[in-house]
């Protein structure tokens, strides 16, 4: 089988190997990530959905290096054009990506085509398939997984003006995001000036990624994306069908009160799986007999152990905000938000795996 061809980086000169083993430390957080990862395996997935497969007409970028030079826009939250000067100007992301020295990084337009091509070509399945290497990388390597399962959603804000989009659609224009949509970001209890409870809600244009986080290594196992409106109860049982298709070791899902309904637990109990699910006080309060089977669930050390885990995805979901950029859309539609959650949750990972595989942590690392 002939080999496919890449454009020349320069990687094996003396520019290449020779001078990064000078001048980028072992304990590097990128040199760790470039040894622990595969990277050719995610070449052989990839280009399966270039044309030619790299054996005819010009030849392209590997894509496992316009993989890493995305994944490097995500880990220090970089545009596009930001993380080309970024490259060219530092050299462990040069040497991560796979450049010799002298060489320029490839123009910020690659990143764009590539993603495109991803999108057209292979659609969510492609992303769907780049988690499930990562968490498959992380059993090869004996990474323990837990038997606690967190599942949640969260909110990412469109790139949207939502003022200004109003104003352009009552001149008839559409909106600028077609396919946002308005969310409930959370709604709590509040005393009014009467002293009265009332229903506070607060609320948010843009989408939602619904997770799935094993509690004990902090990896995440499984991904949907949807707009804003979405209910999250409603991607529960495919979160666990996904994890479940990966044999991964789990015995209990744990979530929060909107997660509380009779289908989600009723699927857990026909998979073999406890339910952590937080329930609801009009469960456990009601006046009848009906409530008993739910306090004896509160009672069960697999659910209140469970419930005690949930704030570790609310802190992952932090890290990704914060340091990340995921608290806003860097692209327009459903598909660029995808794009941006796998990458962002892949990206999240592989920070996780090289930190549970050799004690590096990409905290330590100076940004530039």
């Amino acid at each position: 089988m002939d080999n496919p061809r890449f454009a020349e980086t320069g990687k094996s000169s003396f520019f290449g190997e020779y001078i990064y083993d000078q001048v980028v430390p072992q304990s590097h957080f990128l040199r760790q990530l470039n040894q622990i990862i595969d990277w050719d395996r995610f070449t052989r997935r990839l280009l399966k959905l270039y044309k030619g497969g790299g054996l005819v007409g010009r030849p392209p970028f590997d894509p496992a290096m316009v993989l890493k030079m995305e994944l490097i826009a995500y880990l220090y939250n970089l545009t596009e054009r930001q993380v080309e000067v970024y490259i060219n100007e530092n050299l462990p992301a040069k040497y991560f990506v796979g450049l010799a020295v002298d060489q320029g990084a490839p123009d910020h337009s690659t990143l764009s085509v590539f993603r495109e091509r991803l999108v057209k070509r292979g659609r969510q399945k492609v992303f769907e398939d780049l988690l499930e290497e990562i968490v498959q990388i992380a059993l090869r390597n004996g990474v323990r997984f837990g038997a606690i399962q967190i599942v949640d959603s969260v909110h990412t804000i469109a790139n949207v003006n939502t003022d200004k989009d109003q104003h352009r659609q009552g001149k008839g224009k559409g909106p600028r995001d077609l396919d946002a949509h308005w969310g409930v970001k959370h709604s709590r209890k509040v005393k009014n000036e009467a002293g009265k409870e009332e229903k506070q809600t607060e609320y948010f244009y843009g989408y939602k990624a619904h997770i799935s986080l094993n509690a004990e290594n902090g990896l995440i196992t499984s991904l949907e994306t949807t707009s804003g409106e979405a209910a999250d109860g409603h991607h529960f049982t495919s979160l666990v069908d996904h994890d479940l298709k990966q044999s991964l070791p789990v015995e209990t899902y744990t979530a929060d009160k909107a997660y509380d309904d009779g289908e989600n637990h009723y699927n857990l109990e026909v998979r073999g799986l406890y339910s952590a699910i937080r329930l609801k006080r009009t469960r456990t309060g009601k006046k009848d007999d009906a409530k008993q089977v739910w306090l004896v669930l509160s009672q069960t050390s697999q659910y209140q152990q469970g419930l005690k885990e949930r704030y570790k995805i609310e802190r992952k979901f932090g890290e990704a905000k914060q340091g990340h950029g995921f608290g806003r859309c860097r692209y327009l539609g459903r598909m660029g938000f995808t794009v941006q959650a796998f990458l962002t949750v892949i990206m999240l990972n592989m920070k996780r795996l090289i930190k549970l595989l050799t004690g590096v942590g990409f905290k330590t690392q100076a940004a530039a």
